[in-house]
């Protein structure tokens, strides 16, 4: 992070970075979709917030926050944007806590803050995911169980540890899913929809992967049971899901030590983006950035009283 880029420090300037990857073709109204140049007009004036435009074709007025996980957010852009740069560019993620300290803003604000980035950073169509591997590519699939330890919890039992189960290309994508258990019946669903059939499956041996294995390509085990990790020449092993699961719970247990299960799937997000747009792929600090920040857009989260309806 250049922390002399003015994008961090100039309202304006952060606006205008986030309105050149929203709207790289220019203003797009989110009421109606409208977007002819002669049929948007920016409004000027005294009166009038930077960055407002109205629509000519439903006379409704917006700004590049509108629609997003940033809109009607008093938290300025440029700590918006300071915040996805930290929580891109960090491997094992960065906490509400640090981001609280190192923004100048609420543990509230952060807390609220990240989620609404981590929601960015998810599939915006869940077949986004859908297609891993294909012919003569390999797909690795494992499960772990992720939650905090029981000697850092000083006062409240901790509670059971969440299953996590991924798919994961070799030098490609992974696919991250929390399951309530884990049986043939609820990890099938999952592969066959996500993993192209003509892929050869690498699992361990457990009896959970043996019918759907038969579905694809080819379907490759180790025995973890009996310390077989590698086998036939270092082809047949699952080390790139584990590896991806060792990063997965450095960053749990290390930076966020608790992860509510009802937020567990929007941490497994944050943790697939990095995976998928690392360095490896070509991605540097700022592009991962700016490519988690194309995600903003139509997935307002807000959160509602116990006494009132759902809104998002």
């Amino acid at each position: 992070m250049n922390i002399t880029d003015q994008i961090y420090s100039d309202e304006n300037k952060a606006r205008e970075h986030l309105e050149s990857i929203q709207w790289p073709n220019g203003p797009v109204c989110p009421h109606c979709g409208n977007v002819d140049p002669e049929r948007i007009t920016k409004l000027q004036g005294k009166s009038t917030r930077p960055g407002v435009f109205k629509c000519k074709e439903c006379r409704k007025p917006f700004s590049v926050t509108v629609g997003t996980v940033m809109e009607r957010s008093k938290i300025p852009l440029t700590k918006w944007l300071a915040a996805m740069h930290l929580m891109t560019a960090g491997k094992k993620g960065v906490s509400a806590h640090q981001l609280h300290r190192m923004l100048g803003v609420t543990y509230e604000s952060a807390w609220f803050l990240a989620h609404r980035l981590r929601a960015a950073m998810a599939p915006a169509n869940p077949t986004d995911a859908n297609g891993m591997g294909g012919p003569n590519e390999v797909v690795e699939v494992d499960e772990t169980y992720v939650g905090g330890r029981a000697k850092n919890r000083a006062f409240k039992e901790p509670s059971p540890k969440k299953a996590v189960v991924s798919l994961i290309e070799r030098d490609g994508r992974v696919a991250s899913f929390h399951v309530a258990n884990v049986t043939a019946k609820t990890l099938r669903p999952i592969i066959v929809k996500h993993a192209s059939r003509k892929s050869t499956l690498m699992t361990d041996e457990a009896p959970v992967y043996v019918g759907v294995g038969k579905e694809f390509a080819a379907h490759r085990t180790v025995n973890h049971s009996a310390n077989e990790y590698v086998k036939t020449g270092g082809y047949v092993h699952t080390n790139t899901a584990e590896g991806f699961f060792s990063v997965l719970k450095r960053g749990i247990i290390g930076t966020y030590h608790h992860v509510s299960e009802a937020h567990l799937e929007r941490y497994l997000a944050e943790f697939d983006f990095r995976h998928n747009t690392r360095t490896k792929l070509g991605f540097s600090d700022a592009q991962r950035a700016a490519k988690a920040l194309e995600g903003i857009r139509g997935k307002r989260l807000t959160y509602r009283r116990a006494n009132e309806a759902a809104n998002a």
